[in-house]
C-alpha cells in the first residue's frame, strides 16, 4: 500500500468545504493510450444524454407552465363572457320623462346589481389565482424536493457513520 493512497486533502468548492482522499496524477502507459475516436464517440453519447435528460425534465416544467397558462386563459375569457351578458342584460334607453325617471330609479337599483355582479366576478378570479398559485407553489416544493434529493443521493454520503467518520479525520 502506497502512503499517498491514505492521505486526504480540503477541497473547498463555493464555500462547501469537504475533504477526499489525494488523486495521483499517474499517466497512462502509452501502449493503453486511448483512441481519439472512441473518445470523441463516448462524449458525443454522453453530451447526447444529457441533453436528453434536459429536454425531459425542462418539457415537464414546459407542460405546468402551459397548464397554468391555458387556466389563466380560460378565467380571463369566462369573465369576459359575464361582462358581455351583464352589457346585453342592461334595457336600452327610453324616451319619455317619466320613463326616464322610472330608469333612473332602476338604474341605481341595476348599478348596485352591477356592483355586485363584478364584486362576484372579482371574487371568483382571486379564487381562481389563488388556485394557481397553490399548484405553482406545489410545483416549486416538488422541483426543490427533487434538487434536494440530488443531493442527498450523492456517493459521498454512503452512510452516516462513514461521513462523520471522514469529517472528523484529520
Amino acid at each position: 500500500m502506497d502512503s499517498t493512497e491514505d492521505e486526504w486533502e480540503l477541497c473547498n468548492d463555493d464555500g462547501f468545504i469537504y475533504k477526499r482522499k489525494k488523486r495521483r496524477l499517474e499517466d497512462p502507459p502509452a501502449a493503453q493510450a486511448p483512441d481519439p475516436e472512441a473518445e470523441e464517440r463516448q462524449r458525443r453519447e454522453r453530451k447526447r444524454k444529457l441533453l436528453l435528460k434536459l429536454k425531459k425534465q425542462y418539457q415537464k416544467e414546459i407542460d405546468q407552465w402551459e397548464y397554468l397558462s391555458s387556466t389563466l386563459h380560460a378565467m380571463q375569457e369566462k369573465t369576459q363572457d359575464k361582462r358581455q351578458q351583464e352589457f346585453e342584460e342592461t334595457p336600452p334607453v327610453l324616451g319619455s320623462a317619466s320613463k326616464l325617471v322610472q330608469e333612473s330609479e332602476m338604474g341605481c337599483v341595476s348599478l348596485v346589481d352591477e356592483l355586485l355582479l363584478q364584486a362576484e366576478a372579482q371574487e371568483a378570479i382571486i379564487c381562481d389565482i389563488s388556485n394557481l398559485c397553490d399548484v405553482a407553489e406545489a410545483m416549486y416544493s416538488a422541483q426543490e424536493e427533487q434538487l434536494k434529493q440530488s443531493f442527498i443521493d450523492l456517493p459521498v454520503w454512503s452512510s452516516p457513520r462513514e461521513l462523520m467518520a471522514s469529517l472528523c479525520d484529520e
